[in-house]
């Protein structure tokens, strides 16, 4: 049994999950976010949420700040926000291309989302590299559609099933 990094990260890639966008708002306005599938239902009673953000990632500094956040659950047609948003801040090229709509606290959502969940942050405890957000969901809604998927470092779609 081999306990390292590369090991722990093999085999979270053999866990199929669903892609997000966490987006938080800058102190100029400015949208910022990243794409996260560490994330979590918490609580139906009260609705409460958690998000897993490492310390080196821009969104940690953004979301303590703010106290503020969107979760945004991805559709199969939104590979390129995926990407874009999983690049490093200081890789990605030319903005998003995105004409986002704004929640009533002023939170980002995407358009084409699966679900959007608008959370103020009740609480955050660091863990190792990463700050866990638990947070209450005050707005949210939930469109039809596919969701997309990862899987071993790709982006994957629910196949239709043959008949």
């Amino acid at each position: 049994m081999v306990l390292d990094q590369q090991t722990f990260r093999s085999a979270w890639r053999k866990f199929v999950t669903g892609v997000t966008v966490i987006t938080t708002i800058e102190n100029g306005g400015a949208v910022h976010g990243m794409a996260a599938n560490g994330i979590a239902s918490v609580s139906l009673d009260p609705l409460l949420v958690l998000i897993s953000i490492g310390h080196e990632r821009d969104s940690n500094p953004l979301i303590k700040s703010s106290g503020r956040f969107a979760i945004n659950i991805l559709s199969d047609r939104q590979e390129a926000a995926a990407k874009y948003y999983g690049a490093p801040s200081e890789k990605r090229k030319g903005g998003p291309g995105i004409e986002f709509a704004f929640t009533r606290n002023g939170s980002a959502v995407l358009p084409g989302y699966l679900a959007y969940m608008d959370c103020h942050v009740e609480g955050q405890y660091e863990a190792g590299d990463h700050t866990l957000f638990i947070a209450g969901v005050d707005e949210l809604e939930v469109n039809p559609g596919r969701p997309l998927l990862f899987y071993e470092g790709g982006f994957r779609r629910i196949e239709e099933p043959s008949e």
